[in-house]
C-alpha cells in the first residue's frame, strides 16, 4: 500500500524533533534462504511513532526527510542501531539497511559505516548495504567510487528494486553486486502472465552467471514462492514468511531457536 507522503511544512519541525525525542524505531523483516527456509539475514525498515499519528511506515515520511536534508542524520542513526541489534544475532546472520540517493552522496558516508562497525563490534561481512537503481542515474564514475569504497570495508552490496530503473544493467557489467532483489511488482504478477515470470526468469539467470544471488521481494503467497524458488531464486522476503517486526519480536520468534517458523498472518505493505 502506497502511503501519501507529509509533505506540509507543518510536518517538518515534527520530524526534525522526532530523532531526539526517541520517537523512531527499526523493525526488521527476515529474508529467508529458499533452499532451507533458514532465516540468512534481517533487512531494517525505519518506523516513526508519531505522538498523535501513532505507527508512520517510512514512504510516508522517508520523502520529506530526503527533501528538507534530513534523511542524513536519520540515516545515521538507523546505521548506527542496525550494527548494534545485529551484533547481538547469531554470527552467520547479517542485516540490510537501505541508503537513499541523498545518505549516498553525503561526504562523510564511509565514516558512519566504519563508525557504526567499530562501536557495535559487528564484522563489515555481516552488513549488506541496498542501494536503488535511483542513485545509479547519479554520475557514472563518482558512483563507482564510491561503490568501490564501500566495497573496500568488507561490507555486501545489493541492488534493491532491480527492474524499476534504467542503468541496471550497465551497472551489473562494471560492479559486483553481491545481491539483486527483485522488485516486488514483478512477484506480484507472476501467476497472472507469462511477462513477469520471463523477467524473474532472465534476471535469475543473468545474476547466477554473474555470480550474485537474488532475492525475491514481496512474496505473499504460496504461489509466489513456489514460482520464485522454482525459477531459481535463492532468497525471499515477504508476509508469506513474516512482516517486519520490532527487534525484541525477532529476538523472540526467530534467534532463540534457530529453526524459524512461518508466519500465517499476512499484511499489506512493507
Amino acid at each position: 500500500m502506497r502511503l501519501r507522503p507529509l509533505a506540509n511544512s507543518s510536518s517538518r519541525s515534527p520530524l526534525r524533533r522526532a530523532l531526539a525525542a526517541g520517537q523512531f524505531e527499526l523493525h526488521y523483516q527476515p529474508i529467508v534462504n529458499l533452499a532451507t527456509n533458514e532465516i540468512s539475514a534481517f533487512e531494517a525498515l525505519i518506523r516513526w511513532h508519531h505522538p498523535q499519528k501513532g505507527l508512520i511506515a517510512p514512504n510516508t515520511f522517508i520523502p520529506l526527510a530526503e527533501e528538507i536534508g534530513f534523511i542524513v542524520p536519520l540515516g545515521e542513526w538507523a546505521m548506527r542501531q542496525a550494527c548494534a541489534t545485529a551484533a547481538t544475532w547469531p554470527g552467520d546472520v547479517k542485516v540490510a539497511v537501505n541508503l537513499s540517493a541523498v545518505q549516498f552522496r553525503s561526504p562523510g558516508l564511509v565514516q558512519v559505516i566504519v563508525g557504526a562497525l567499530a562501536a557495535s563490534g559487528l564484522p563489515p561481512e555481516r552488513l549488506e548495504l541496498e542501494i536503488t537503481e535511483t542513485i545509479l542515474l547519479q554520475d557514472n564514475e563518482a558512483t563507482l567510487g564510491m561503490l568501490y569504497q564501500l566495497r573496500e570495508l568488507g561490507v555486501m552490496i545489493a541492488m534493491d528494486d532491480f527492474g524499476t530503473g534504467y542503468s541496471s544493467l550497465s551497472y551489473l557489467q562494471s560492479f559486483p553486486f553481491d545481491r539483486i532483489k527483485i522488485d516486488r511488482s514483478f512477484v506480484k504478477d507472476i501467476g497472472d502472465g507469462v511477462g513477469s515470470i520471463n523477467i524473474v526468469r532472465a534476471v535469475v539467470a543473468m545474476a547466477k552467471g554473474l555470480g550474485m544471488a537474488t532475492t525475491a521481494e514481496g512474496v505473499e503467497t504460496q504461489e509466489q514462492r513456489d514460482s520464485v524458488q522454482s525459477e531459481g531464486c535463492t532468497e525471499m522476503q515477504g508476509f508469506l514468511f513474516s512482516k517486519a517486526l520490532p527487534a525484541e519480536e525477532i529476538a523472540k520468534l526467530y534467534l532463540e531457536r534457530r529453526r524459524p517458523r512461518t508466519q500465517n498472518k499476512t499484511a499489506s505493505a512493507a
